[in-house]
């Protein structure tokens, strides 16, 4: 259990750091705050990872967990817009991050039932 906290500790300071680099534009002190975020989400996928999460399943919902919130916290924070089709775009990289999740599930239940 302990690789999921990684893996959303590491999504939320992905956010962090991805909307304090919009914010660093007009306050540069926010650039402190993108280092820390970049530096400490990697660290926390590498912990992930460590803890036995398969790297694709790990970085693809890392990846498109950051695309979905970063877009979403942007409209709210900095009032940038959230089409229709940009939301489409967001459910379909949520459903490409599910169907690697299954497949590697059904490939880890495969490779069970052969040993």
């Amino acid at each position: 259990m302990n690789k999921w906290f990684f893996l959303a500790g590491a999504i939320v300071l992905e956010v962090t750091g991805s909307l304090s680099l919009k914010a660093a534009i007009d306050a540069p002190g926010f650039f402190a705050l993108v280092a820390v975020g970049y530096l400490g989400s990697f660290t926390l996928l590498a912990g992930a990872l460590r803890q036995g999460m398969p790297l694709g399943v790990g970085y693809g919902i890392w990846g498109a967990s950051g695309v979905a919130l970063t877009a979403l916290l942007s409209a709210v924070i900095f009032g940038e817009p959230l089409t229709a089709l940009m939301t489409v775009g967001i459910a379909v990289i949520i459903g490409g991050v599910l169907c690697v999740e299954l497949g590697q599930q059904a490939a880890t239940k495969k490779q069970k039932e052969s040993l």
